[in-house]
């Protein structure tokens, strides 16, 4: 576990590294286009700037485009008593409680540590599992806490927000130059609208796919361990699987804070998921009883 909570402090800086990069790549793709290589420079100014401010601020973002609101414990005793008994188990500060005001059953948790975190349960969830249930997917996600997947999965977050809006508005910028001088419509400027417009987008989900799924296991079986309670984890997997929906908020960026895949289900989406199938995670829990 401690070496598992070291790798993720780790990962943290070269995960921001590897967005860094690829960003300055292609504010240097752009350059190269255009001309104009003060740009590059640019590019990278706003995306070391940006990393650090959104280090600060990706918590209150996500909870934002989530749509979660916080609770106290007079508004859902039932959610804030399980996230509080869990935290006394766990040695944790107390989180900040949200709930999401939507019917398909899922629960996230973010921050960018244990004194900074906040866990957060959809109404779907609250209505179809029991308590033991309940105990063990909240569990789940203050087993990221406590691990730091939420640093990990909070950076990943903010830096795949910023590639979209920097490949945006990299495509914009060469689409108005080319339009602005035909010497630029040549095969290299196509080469580089189709790098900026495709790869960079893919490499930024790939990243943050590589760094999910892993995440996943470790949480359902450090909740087991948490509860001492396997079976609870994996009916609440179950139930999961079972009862299933795309939630209303569909954001790709968000998608690897979940307990489950929250988009609409694809062949595409099943590809670039971040979540393993609830049938391996229920196997390598059914695989691992013993242990707990």
């Amino acid at each position: 576990m401690y070496k598992q909570i070291a790798a993720n402090k780790r990962n943290t800086v070269l995960i921001m590294l590897f967005f860094v990069a690829l960003i300055a790549g292609i504010g240097a793709l752009v350059a190269y286009f255009i001309h104009d290589w003060w740009i590059a420079f640019w590019v990278l100014t706003i995306a070391l700037v940006y990393a650090v401010i959104q280090y600060f601020l990706s918590a209150q973002l996500a909870v934002m485009m989530t749509g979660a609101k916080q609770i106290k414990k007079k508004d859902n005793p039932r959610l804030y008593n399980t996230v509080e008994n869990l935290s006394i188990a766990t040695g944790l500060p107390m989180p900040k409680v949200y709930i999401i005001d939507d019917p398909a059953p899922n629960a996230f948790a973010t921050g960018r540590d244990p004194e900074h975190a906040v866990v957060a349960a959809t109404t779907g969830l609250l209505d179809i599992m029991d308590n033991k249930e309940l105990t063990a997917v909240m569990a789940h996600e203050m087993a990221h806490v406590k691990n730091y997947d939420i640093r990990v999965s909070m950076i990943t977050f903010g830096l795949v927000c910023i590639v979209g809006y920097i490949t945006d508005l990299s495509v914009r910028m060469i689409m108005y130059t080319s339009h602005k001088d035909s010497d630029d419509n040549s095969p290299v400027g196509i080469i580089v609208l189709l790098l900026v417009s495709f790869l960079a987008p893919i490499a930024a989900s790939l990243a943050q796919l590589a760094i999910s799924r892993e995440r996943e296991y470790l949480a359902d079986a450090s909740a087991a361990h948490i509860t001492r309670y396997p079976e609870g984890m994996i009916s609440a997997l179950k139930k999961l699987d079972t009862h299933a929906r795309p939630m209303r908020r569909q954001n790709p960026a968000t998608e690897g804070l979940y307990i489950n895949n929250p988009l609409r289900k694809g062949a595409m989406n099943n590809l670039f998921s971040t979540h393993p199938s609830i049938e391996k995670r229920i196997e390598r829990l059914e695989h691992g009883k013993n242990t707990f």
